[in-house]
């Protein structure tokens, strides 16, 4: 049996790691014990130590539940303080000597770093996502180089380690897997495909960070894409088409053993290309996923208490069965409360630091009838999502009927370029005819389009709001290469654009929480009633952008708009080369002319200057609010 770690660097993201799912399961039909952690490295370090400690604790005298001293024993080994151990009564043990040494030594494996020359796991294997999350990615590989007893047993995967493998290896010394593990004997001389095992949703238990979407399956239809689009990571990360996944067995599979799910979020590439597709959407409604279906949330403890009988996964259903309970007792009223805070807290299971396997499944069963009788189940609505988006230019009349057939929400179309602007409108209105009415998709920018055509593609959609009596939401995303040189730059700048544009647009996008959706009055005002007023947003000074109405009501933006139409042709044309740079430090040195830097004094005006509380624009911003909030009331 290998001890295997499964690590998911600690940036912020929506959906659970798929590929560490189905690692844990592979792992699991090994007999491997498998381990999932998402967050401080160091603590991962002192949670493993501690726990080799209380194993062997127990060696020395099992008469002591050391698990209800863990918190202790974990802080003694973490801060070296003596208080901590004083707190762990040892009075009645004849072994008082020996456990003392045992914590001492563990408090030094610690502290002298002991576990780096000793490391304790067979075989990390590491997810990645995409390179703006390129610094914690390898400070994660490189941390975990230390904890790996085999460097080649340090597994590095997914999109970044994918997209720019090369620059992984030099910044970490690990050579990292490119693509799927979708071929026999990749980890281990065995017939088992990776990619073809379910996912092992109880890891997700075993965390506190919480991701946004966890209730609902996740899968794949198809793999891969038939497009080869410059901007798209999908040829590099799944290269090969794959028509057709069956789902059924997967969902049945994943029901049986980790209970039912509301949603179905499924991650193809370009689902439409598939020859399959009516087949695909027979088997999502034979899987429950008819239009109109709803879901009735199964009784977790049940689900919990199963899984925590059969050994499936500790150290999640513990946890899980705890968190459950606790919000349990927070719902209740009155005696019953009263009843279930007297039996947790006899049981040591109103804290953490307290929970043992034993008790929870001590009291759970004489608690089900009372769980079953409160627990939420009022039906909610079913939802499936192409999470990835559907090509427009795939998307005929036929096609759209077979989806309007399951519960769309949101019905995901691509609109990248004005060039396709005919299908994806055609798009559009098939599914407002077939009763398909949310709709959202990502727009491209800072590639080789003007920025107008960013302007007009989400204006396309204001208007087809108004029109068809839909909500089209957009989220507009900045391009950056993942092939060729420019790969490397960080910075990157498409031809038609320049930084001030991008940061304008960012500002605009921080004000809309980073989605356009229906509505002219508030798409006008936030881009622009037409192309000019875009282009007189993307010049305007970013403090000016985000707090719009504050400068507005002022008079500085109608006076910034002043001293930039009064330059001549020649200083305007030098005025914009120095706001395009959006570089405003030093402006004197910049330019001579003294309109242009009036002009640019403008510029000069951060966000600091309304944040800080002793500066006098501070003062007439807190002024305008009050009289703002007191006028809309």
């Amino acid at each position: 049996m290998r001890n295997v770690l499964l690590l998911e660097p600690n940036y912020k993201n929506k959906y659970p790691p798929i590929g560490l799912m189905k690692l844990a399961t592979y792992h699991k039909r090994l007999g491997d014990n498998v381990v999932f952690y998402k967050g401080d490295l160091k603590e991962i370090v002192i949670q493993q130590i501690t726990n080799l400690c209380i194993s062997k604790l127990k060696d020395i005298d099992n008469t002591i539940i050391w698990e209800l001293h863990e918190k202790n024993i974990r802080n003694f080994i973490k801060t070296r303080k003596k208080e901590f151990l004083e707190q762990i009564d040892l009075d009645n043990s004849k072994y008082e000597f020996l456990i003392l040494n045992c914590l001492e030594e563990y408090k030094n494996y610690y502290s002298r770093r002991v576990y780096e020359k000793e490391p304790f796991w067979d075989r990390i294997c590491i997810t990645t996502l995409f390179t703006f999350y390129w610094d914690i990615s390898i400070d994660t590989i490189n941390f975990a180089k230390k904890l790996v007893k085999d460097p080649k047993e340090l597994w590095v995967g997914g999109v970044l380690a994918t997209v720019m493998p090369i620059e992984v290896e030099k910044a970490t010394g690990v050579k990292p897997w490119k693509g799927l593990l979708n071929k026999k004997g990749i980890l281990d001389n065995n017939e088992i495909i990776v990619d073809d095992l379910p996912l092992d949703y109880s890891i997700l238990d075993e965390i506190e960070y919480i991701y946004p979407e966890t209730n609902a399956f996740y899968g794949y239809t198809t793999r891969g894409c038939v497009r080869k689009c410059e901007f798209c990571a999908v040829p590099i990360l799944e290269p090969k088409f794959c028509g057709y996944l069956s789902l059924v067995d997967r969902i049945e599979e994943t029901r049986q053993l980790f209970g039912d799910k509301r949603n179905l979020l499924l991650l193809d590439n370009n689902i439409l290309a598939s020859k399959k597709f009516p087949k695909i959407i027979d088997e999502i409604k034979e899987s429950g996923f008819v239009k109109g279906a709803t879901f009735i949330e199964p009784n977790q403890l049940d689900i919990a208490i199963r899984n925590l009988k059969n050994g499936i996964n500790d150290n999640a259903y513990k946890r899980k069965l705890f968190l459950l309970l606790s919000d349990f007792l927070k719902k209740l009223k009155g005696q019953n409360q009263q009843d279930l805070y007297n039996l947790l807290d006899k049981y040591r299971l109103l804290k953490w630091e307290t929970v043992i396997k034993e008790n929870l499944l001590q009291i759970t069963p004489s608690i089900a009838e009372l769980y079953e009788k409160y627990r939420n189940k009022s039906p909610k609505l079913r939802y499936v999502d192409y999470n990835q988006g559907i090509d427009a230019r795939l998307l005929k009349e036929d096609k759209i009927k077979l989806l309007s057939e399951i519960p769309i929400n949101p019905l995901r179309i691509a609109f990248d370029s004005m060039e396709y602007r005919s299908q994806y409108e055609s798009a559009i209105r098939f599914g407002a005819k077939y009763g398909i009415t949310r709709f959202s998709n990502y727009l491209l920018y800072n590639y080789d389009e003007l920025p107008t055509d960013l302007y007009n593609r989400l204006k396309i959609n204001v208007d087809l709001c108004d029109e068809l009596d839909i909500s089209i939401y957009s989220f507009p995303m900045k391009y950056h290469p993942i092939i060729g040189d420019e790969k490397y730059n960080r910075e990157f700048i498409g031809t038609h654009w320049n930084r001030k544009f991008i940061r304008s647009v960012q500002a605009i996008l921080n004000a809309t929480k980073g989605k356009i959706g229906r509505g002219k009055s508030f798409f006008n005002k936030a881009f622009g009633a037409n192309e000019e007023e875009f282009y007189k947003l993307l010049f305007m000074p970013e403090t000016y952008i985000i707090y719009r109405f504050f400068f507005e009501g002022e008079g500085y933006t109608e006076r910034w708009w002043q001293d930039f139409n009064n330059l001549n042709n020649g200083d305007l044309v030098k005025a914009k080369q120095i706001i395009e740079l959006n570089e405003f430090k030093d402006t004197t040195s910049s330019t001579k002319s003294k309109k242009i830097q009036k002009v640019l004094s403008h510029y000069l005006i951060g966000r600091e200057d309304l944040t800080d509380v002793n500066s006098e624009l501070s003062k007439l911003k807190k002024k305008f609010d009050a009289e703002f909030i007191f006028h809309e009331q």
